[in-house]
């Protein structure tokens, strides 16, 4: 067990090492706070468009993440002989597969946080065709951006530090800082008391989404196993879409085995995006939670069961 956390912690610290983790992690945080920012002329509706777009945007930042960290944990490494060379030590491949999909699975959980705090930000900031952009917390929240890269850039520069580590650690941390300090400024730059006017249910619908991102992280594993980045990306996003429809494709035919069989294979996604939560009176019970949270493990388990079968019998070179 110790040797499975070690190859999923190298695995996760792979990743968030990458630049492409740190360009999405950052791109995502400030366009997901940019949401709030423009005019939207939605007819009332402006607040929750601004909602439902920053979960849009938290989802397909992490499903991104998930494809790329899949691919480069496991098909570069088969690719480069670096998997041969972990298994030829006492590590089975079952100990490999399940120690790359708890890495992955940990930076796409890491990335979807990081994106959750200006999501919950922009709940508040939202404003409709009346309103205006409240300039006090895009100051504070674009200068800590900022500041994660100056200082990314110091350690790097002054300590010998890798950048990109930096970059992420520091990004995280002036997040939380900026979520803190917005949370204690009203919209005239006056002190008001912590979270006023956060819509708090959010998180619930952020958590719903990061299981989705597990599913297709297990997904993006198994395809890794016999494929590189480009056909696992567009697997991976065509089984997404086909899920996505999957009660319009199907309602017609499940009264068939074949109808049946097919519709519990392929995952319901609208179970999981719950964006008509957010109208007014509407939650998602933790019992909601808890139940979707036994469905992704079952289907984890089922797609891990699959990668390891394509990943027995591939030869390492």
């Amino acid at each position: 067990m110790t040797r499975t956390w070690k190859i999923a912690e190298n695995a996760f610290f792979e990743l968030v090492r990458q630049p492409i983790y740190l360009i999405l992690m950052a791109a995502s945080v400030v366009f997901i706070f940019f949401l709030s920012n423009i005019y939207y002329f939605g007819f009332g509706e402006d607040p929750k468009m601004v909602k439902e777009n920053g979960l849009a945007v938290l989802f397909l930042s992490g499903l991104f993440c998930a494809v790329f960290g899949a691919s480069n944990s496991i098909s570069n490494e088969i690719r480069t002989g670096t998997a041969l060379a972990v298994l030829s030590k006492p590590v089975g491949r079952i100990q490999f597969v399940l120690a790359k999909f708890l890495g992955v699975a940990a930076a796409v959980t890491l990335a979807a946080f990081a994106n959750m705090l200006p999501l919950l930000l922009i709940s508040r900031l939202a404003f409709d065709v009346y309103g205006q952009p409240q300039i006090p917390p895009i100051i504070v929240f674009y200068s800590c951006v900022l500041a994660s890269f100056v200082v990314a850039g110091f350690t790097n520069y002054f300590l010998g530090r890798h950048f990109v580590l930096d970059g992420v650690i520091s990004l995280l941390f002036f997040v939380i800082l900026a979520f803190i300090i917005i949370n204690f400024i009203d919209k005239d730059g006056k002190l008001q008391s912590f979270g006023a006017d956060i819509d708090w249910r959010l998180v619930n619908l952020s958590l719903l989404l990061v299981f989705a991102l597990w599913m297709l992280s297990a997904l993006a594993v198994v395809c890794s196993t016999r494929l590189e980045l480009v056909p696992s990306l567009a697997i991976v996003c065509g089984f997404f879409l086909i899920g996505l429809m999957s009660d319009y494709l199907l309602r017609d035919y499940l009264d068939t085995w074949w109808g049946k069989m097919t519709y519990t294979v392929l995952p319901n996604w609208q179970l999981l995006w719950l964006a008509d939560a957010l109208e007014e009176h509407k939650s998602v019970p933790f019992s909601y939670i808890a139940n979707a949270f036994l469905y992704v493990i079952a289907y984890l388990a089922a797609m891990l069961g699959i990668s390891l079968l394509l990943f027995e019998d591939r030869e390492l070179h």
